[in-house]
């Protein structure tokens, strides 16, 4: 069943920091229900997840600290999209960084939202293969450790304690599927 979307009634930043914005939304649905939402919106050109892959199905995952969690979490390498940026530019960019290595064949698979009810943030998923070394000077505050894992062992990965992040989760599952078509 296609709806109509709510008309917006009233828009106005209660908070803003150097990431984001939140916004307040007045809405009318059109069965005449109003109501508020609150968003965060993002600052930015949005993001990149990239799965840089080896040919025997290798994957190469990086551990970084997570400043949401206060840990070190295990997933793919990923980053901002910069001004006038191309999104496979940016991948490239991001992986030559964070595991040392550029692709030759990227391929954008689409986009993922975290939480699209209250977030306008979308990162944009990007398989890197026919990889070659290469390192670039990246902003991370410390160095990354780069951790292979086979696809084969998907499920392994996903139910450890250091592999939480959902976009990483759910980009892994769709890079195996691309892989296998």
């Amino acid at each position: 069943m296609s709806r109509d979307k709510p008309d917006v009634q009233g828009r106005r930043t209660v908070a803003r920091s150097r990431l984001f914005e939140v916004e307040e939304l007045d809405l009318e649905f059109s069965n005449g229900a109003r109501t508020c939402y609150e968003r965060l919106i993002s600052r930015g050109n949005g993001a990149v997840i990239v799965a840089p892959v080896q040919p025997d199905r290798t994957v190469l995952l990086i551990r970084e600290y997570a400043a949401g969690t206060h840990r070190y979490e295990l997933g793919l390498p990923k980053g901002r999209i910069e001004a006038r940026e191309d999104i496979l530019v940016a991948a490239n960019r991001e992986i030559m960084e964070e595991v040392g290595y550029g692709g030759h064949r990227l391929t954008h698979l689409g986009a993922l939202t975290v939480a699209p009810g209250y977030m306008s943030h979308e990162t944009h998923l990007i398989v890197a293969e026919d990889l070659y070394p290469q390192r670039e000077e990246g902003d991370e505050p410390e160095d990354i450790e780069v951790v292979p894992w086979s696809l084969d062992r998907l499920g392994e990965l996903v139910t450890r304690e250091d592999c939480t992040e959902a976009r990483s989760i759910a980009a892994l599952y769709m890079v195996r599927d691309f892989l296998d078509a």
